[in-house]
């Protein structure tokens, strides 16, 4: 696999230290160029929650690209190392708050701020993807009025909400795949 890096922005170019080990997967250049493609100009002065931040590729991507400030959150002490090293190394680190604790946890909390942007990357196959969307959706404070909510899961993965688990906050309103990556896109209604 080739080494993360800064794709677009004040750091474009800078490369990006990956979490030592297996227990996160990196996104694509090929998937976080086309996912930013479709954000646009608006991440420009816009606030991001990247849960599940892993490497902190996308969070530090969308900084890079003019985010205002970012929410790193990750439950496990190596990823949050490596956050906030690459966030030094591309200093990118004055826009940025890196939190160690469980995803779930935080949502369940109330907020001390909304954001536009909601990135959930989770570890793949245990549906953990759908409980962050289910418990967003339980605490749309966390989402600001026209806040998207963004998926990356493998194509596998991808279930629709029905029944039992059906969404009252937000919805969704498009899928875009790259190669086995999948982004579901959610907007807050």
């Amino acid at each position: 696999m080739s080494s993360l890096r800064i794709i677009s922005g004040i750091a474009r170019g800078r490369k990006l230290r990956s979490v030592p080990g297996d227990t996160t997967r990196p996104i694509t250049d090929r998937a976080k160029e086309a996912l930013f493609n479709v954000l646009g100009a608006d991440i420009v002065g816009a606030s991001f929650l990247d849960l599940f931040s892993g490497s902190g590729s996308v969070g530090i991507e969308a900084l890079s690209r003019g985010a205002s400030h970012v929410l790193f959150i990750d439950i496990n002490r190596l990823p949050i190392e490596t956050i906030r090293a690459n966030l030094k190394k591309v200093g990118l680190d004055a826009g940025a708050e890196v939190l160690r604790m469980d995803a779930f946890t935080l949502l369940q909390r109330a907020p001390s701020q909304s954001f536009d942007y909601v990135f959930i990357a989770p570890p793949q196959y245990q549906e953990l993807w759908k409980k962050a969307v289910l418990t967003l959706d339980q605490h749309p404070d966390w989402m600001g009025e026209d806040a998207w909510v963004i998926v990356q899961i493998h194509q596998i993965e991808y279930q629709t909400f029905e029944g039992d688990a059906s969404l009252k906050n937000i919805r969704e309103f498009q899928q875009r795949r790259y190669g086995s990556t999948l982004f579901v896109f959610f907007e807050r209604i």
